[in-house]
């Protein structure tokens, strides 16, 4: 189970999501949560919601912290635009941290353009729209493509539409439930993806606990996404599931320790254990 790769630091992404509730501040105090702990990136979600809000979600009610309101206009309240994205672009520069979106329709891949992001990623919810799929591999831009919600098919054709453009990924394994239980987790999935398509695996966890985290990376995982907030009791969807400063720290620490315990695959004696040898031995 232990090789080379367990000696590499994954890639840590802290995904902010939506979890800004539509305030610059709120990410920017995020950002700098991420940034912290050593994390690599940060990602967020990008959507026209007049395009990517189903029909028959448009309409239907909720509570917000804007009032009672229609699922489409509390969309559009949390949505960032170019004015925001602006201020992300130049923070992360300023404290040198990557930053990238999942975007949701082919009008948002679009909008990411205008900040050259490093990265893309697939949300788990776009796996089967491959209109959007060949849109993002035709950048070429490292893709970290989520499989929640999947059927094995699904993976397979996202894969063939990767590989036909010649776009780099890596598939990151995730359960998608807010929160998730650990009893779903079922990770050694991961070791069956990486087994079964010959790439790099991550994971995209979505449960509260920081331990399946850590376990994913012992088990293969290159790269590691969590949600990330200030606050899991904050208003939002994806709070809930998300890692607070805390859990943020107790994971990055905990990964980063993870080479200095495993060692070398050598049988070594340190020092003070022959030392202490010689205070217990009393024959020749």
């Amino acid at each position: 189970m232990f090789r080379k790769f367990m000696y590499k630091k994954p890639f840590l992404i802290a995904e902010i999501g939506i979890n800004h509730n539509g305030s610059v501040k709120i990410a920017k105090k995020l950002i700098d949560l991420a940034n912290k702990y050593e994390f690599d990136a940060v990602k967020f979600q990008k959507r026209n919601p007049d395009i990517s809000v189903p029909e028959h979600l448009k309409d239907q009610m909720r509570e917000s912290p804007w009032g009672y309101i229609s699922y489409l206009d509390y969309k559009k309240k949390i949505e960032f635009g170019y004015k925001e994205f602006k201020q992300i672009d130049d923070y992360c520069k300023k404290i040198n941290i990557h930053w990238f979106a999942s975007p949701w329709d082919i009008d948002s891949v679009n909008f990411l353009k205008k900040f050259k992001c490093k990265y893309n990623k697939i949300a788990s919810a776009m796996l089967t729209n491959e209109n959007l799929l060949e849109k993002v591999a035709l950048e070429k831009k490292h893709t970290f493509i989520s499989v929640g919600m999947a059927k094995e098919r699904n993976i397979i054709n996202a894969i063939k539409i990767f590989k036909k453009f010649k776009c780099k990924f890596t598939l990151l394994y995730c359960v998608s439930s807010y929160p998730a239980e650990e009893k779903d987790l079922n990770l050694l999935s991961l070791s069956y993806l990486r087994r079964k398509f010959k790439c790099n695996i991550g994971y995209s966890g979505h449960e509260s606990s920081v331990s399946p985290s850590v376990i994913a990376y012992l088990l293969g995982a290159t790269v590691i996404e969590r949600h990330i907030t200030l606050d899991r009791a904050m208003w939002g969807t994806d709070q809930a599931a998300s890692l607070s400063e805390e859990g943020i720290k107790n994971l990055s620490e905990t990964i980063n320790k993870i080479p200095s315990i495993l060692g070398k695959e050598k049988f070594l004696k340190s020092k003070k254990e022959m030392d202490l040898l010689k205070k217990f031995k009393y024959w020749n």
